[in-house]
């Protein structure tokens, strides 16, 4: 399997008690090129330095046919929802492009502590690592790489908001910042340890999908709504 992590940069070595090992990954959708796979919260995307178990290392076994590459795109550890994965190496670059040139459209679903005062708008925050505080990123005009988030507020209640964020770009932890950042919705995720308070699990979950079949050259949509 060495050729499907060449060029693979691995995940920072999560927390131990934070990770989870399902049983099985649920595959929602599948043909002989790709396949959608709902990624469990606290599972990792990609091997990490000492961690090895991930979507990757279980769609391998899953789906012992497939060539790779294998992951088009990530989502962090702790967020749960909706990857698709590929089973040839064609369809993983047509599908790359389709992320690169931003084709491709994603719906995340946050629940945020507090109230978000505007029910819809843009967030527009360039963001970097913070080199004296990995994996945490900061604001940084200066240096920072441009991020921009749409929202739309869907439900206030005990204190939370419910909200759909639609990312523009796609820098680490760009929705986490952008939900916590004074300057941005200034309403961290439920259960954000990085830029919130600890709880059961962060969340923040990949909702819709849609982008063009490498092969059928079709629109493809999939929707998994949170369960928070």
């Amino acid at each position: 399997m060495g050729h499907m992590l060449q060029g693979l940069v691995m995940e920072e070595d999560p927390l131990p008690a934070r990770i989870i090992v399902p049983d099985h990954i649920e595959v929602l959708y599948e043909d002989d090129v790709l396949a959608i796979v709902n990624k469990p919260s606290g599972f990792l995307s990609v091997p990490g330095k000492s961690h090895t178990d991930s979507i990757l290392e279980r769609i391998k076994q899953q789906m012992p046919d497939a060539e790779g590459p294998i992951i088009v795109h990530r989502l962090d550890m702790d967020t749960s929802g909706l990857m698709v994965v590929t089973k040839n190496e064609e369809v993983y670059k047509n599908l790359q492009e389709q992320f690169t040139k931003r084709t491709v459209k994603k719906r995340y679903t946050a629940l945020l502590e507090g109230y978000v005062k505007k029910s819809d708008g843009y967030i527009d925050l360039p963001l970097r690592v913070d080199l004296d505080d990995r994996p945490r990123q900061m604001v940084c005009y200066q240096h920072g790489k441009a991020a921009r988030t749409k929202f739309e507020v869907k439900e206030r209640k005990n204190g939370r908001t419910l909200i759909h964020f639609y990312p523009i770009t796609g820098r680490t932890h760009q929705l986490r910042m952008h939900a916590a950042h004074p300057d941005g919705l200034d309403c961290p995720i439920v259960g954000d340890d990085l830029y919130g308070k600890v709880a059961e699990r962060l969340h923040l979950h990949a909702a819709y999908l849609e982008f063009e079949h490498p092969v059928k050259r079709e629109r493809m949509s999939f929707v998994l709504e949170a369960e928070f």
